[in-house]
């Protein structure tokens, strides 16, 4: 039955072998209805984007290697908004209740993903197929808005084609921008990423679901009213439920993840932080991890750190510079050696310094190093610190203790440019140590960092340290996490000099050391040596070479 209370009008005839189309009959004037359409436009857009660069950061998190998360998340969502838009050609005879629907559903999906996903990685121990699935879901409904969109805003006020698709598209690409922008600095630091996707989906149901029931009420009937008020109270409910559980699942997931004994979990500006073990005891029970990789294991790191650090501390050690490391274990390294004036860390993340500082065991496992007055702390991206004035202070040492660089943000920090700037650091006679990743699991990363210290100028000698008691990863590696192989067995480090070939040895000033001596460097030169893959060129910013 037609509802005739308030009237409609046709619309003049449209071109020849087209639909006639009828006006809405709208509680406003036809100008304030088409504005509505268009916020409601831009606040979709808004929303859609926060799902996109939801997938993307959570996808990155969980599985690593942010260039294949984003070509995967990026090429499946287009694909499917373009699937969205031929199966919106149905709708457009019914676009009021096709847009109600197709938003109460992207609602639902969207809000969830982000806990859907991390549920999979939990649970399930891949969250790729959800990953892809979710990305098709979301990319397909997003697809259909426009369409229908556009049908509700020429039965507003009929114009020709052209401006009305100008129109759409200019509230849709500054909702986007909107969108884009408020993920990493409202969403992301203020709700976190379970939380802040509920939060847009609820925002994504009421814009979506209040245009159709007030605006465009008298396109349904009776019967399709009542289905989408159902339909979005039951999606609003859905949502604030699992709001109100996010506290409670992230827990338990974080327990099927990391293991009963998760004492610290933190989300900083950089990375997620996690801190296992019990809170009195040995510290050799802490483990570490940043953005879900086991960095620290308390049982074994003294095997990393030792090869890490005294190598380069055979010569001249008056000025030390740690480029990462702000978990303070370099740095105890370093500071064994009573001749040592000053070490400076540059860190990106202040949230590893202040638990490095204030967590008891482990700051128990750095001997208590940032309280040593000769320890100086920079928070800053340590490319940029290179390239500012603070870096012409000329260092005897240079320690480079950062992720792997098959782990995509950190590939910057392998480059021929970051360590020409770091030979430009070394005072005369330096030496530069750096960690390059595993030799034989990963070869061919690892001698490109070799290839790309040589490039810079800088003179190698590369070796290994093996006997990992653990999975501890200073790189990708996520087999503690419930991945599969075997962990890699070994680290690989490089010794650089500017001026002449650097000796691998230790001399009579280096410390009482656990694990390494002169004939387990050695031996790990030779290891690495049986690893060599030659001809490999060098890993540049626009053209990184790690993988």
């Amino acid at each position: 039955m037609i509802d005739r209370s308030v009237p409609r009008r046709v619309l003049p005839a449209p071109e020849p072998g087209g639909a006639e189309t009828v006006a809405a009959a709208l509680p406003v004037r036809p100008r304030t209805g088409r504005l509505l359409v268009l916020a409601t436009v831009f606040v979709c857009a808004a929303c859609g984007l926060v799902y996109e660069l939801e997938l993307l950061a959570l996808g990155t998190y969980l599985i690593g290697d942010s260039v294949t998360q984003a070509s995967v998340v990026l090429s499946v969502m287009v694909f499917a908004m373009g699937v969205g838009s031929l199966l919106a050609k149905h709708l457009r005879h019914r676009p009021a209740l096709g847009f109600g629907v197709i938003e109460a559903g992207l609602a639902l999906l969207g809000g969830l993903s982000a806990m859907a996903l991390y549920a999979s990685f939990a649970w399930l121990g891949e969250s790729r197929p959800a990953l892809v699935a979710f990305s098709f879901a979301i990319g397909m409904l997003i697809g259909a808005e426009i369409p229908l969109l556009m049908v509700l805003i020429q039965r507003i006020r009929r114009q020709d084609a052209g401006g009305a698709v100008a129109d759409l598209f200019a509230a849709d690409y500054v909702g986007a921008l909107v969108g884009g922008l408020a993920f990493p600095f409202l969403l992301l630091p203020m709700l976190g990423q379970l939380t802040g996707a509920m939060f847009t989906g609820t925002v994504n149901a009421v814009v979506g679901g209040g245009l159709v029931l007030w605006l465009f009420r008298h396109d349904l009937s009776r019967r399709c009213r009542w289905l989408l008020v159902g339909a979005n109270l039951a999606v609003l409910v859905v949502l604030a439920s699992a709001t109100v559980l996010a506290d409670d699942f992230e827990r338990v997931a974080r327990r099927a993840v990391y293991g009963s004994e998760v004492r610290v979990a933190v989300q900083t500006g950089v990375q997620e932080l996690v801190l296992t073990g019990p809170a009195t005891g040995s510290p050799r029970s802490l483990d570490l991890y940043l953005d879900g990789r086991l960095r620290v294991s308390g049982y074994d790191e003294y095997r990393y750190h030792e090869a890490l650090v005294h190598p380069a501390m055979t010569g001249p050690h008056a000025r030390v510079l740690v480029l990462g490391g702000g978990d303070g274990l370099a740095a105890r390294e370093v500071l064994r050696y009573p001749d040592v004036a000053s070490v400076t860390v540059v860190e990106l993340d202040p949230g590893v310094v202040r638990l490095a500082r204030t967590d008891p065991m482990l700051s128990a496992l750095n001997a208590g190093v940032y309280a040593d007055p000769r320890l100086a702390v920079v928070t800053q991206d340590a490319f940029h610190w290179l390239r500012g004035p603070a870096a012409n202070d000329r260092f005897d040492v240079i320690v480079s203790d950062l992720p792997d660089p098959g782990i995509t943000p950190s590939t910057k920090l392998y480059s021929q440019e970051f360590y020409g700037l770091a030979a430009r650091a070394l005072a005369p006679g330096g030496r530069m140590a750096v960690h390059a990743g595993p030799p034989t699991t990963r070869p061919r990363t690892y001698w490109t960092v070799d290839s790309t210290l040589r490039a810079a100028g800088l003179r190698t000698a590369p070796y290994s340290a093996g006997g990992r008691l653990t999975g501890f990863a200073a790189g990708p590696d996520r087999t503690p996490l419930g991945g599969t192989g075997a962990p890699p067995q070994d680290w690989g480090f490089v010794l650089a000099a500017r001026d002449q070939e650097p000796r691998l040895h230790v001399d009579h000033q280096t410390p009482v050391l656990r694990s390494l001596s002169a004939g387990s460097l050695q031996d790990g030169a030779r290891d690495a040596e049986r690893t060599r893959v030659s001809g490999l060129p060098p890993s540049t910013l626009p053209h990184p070479r790690y993988s």
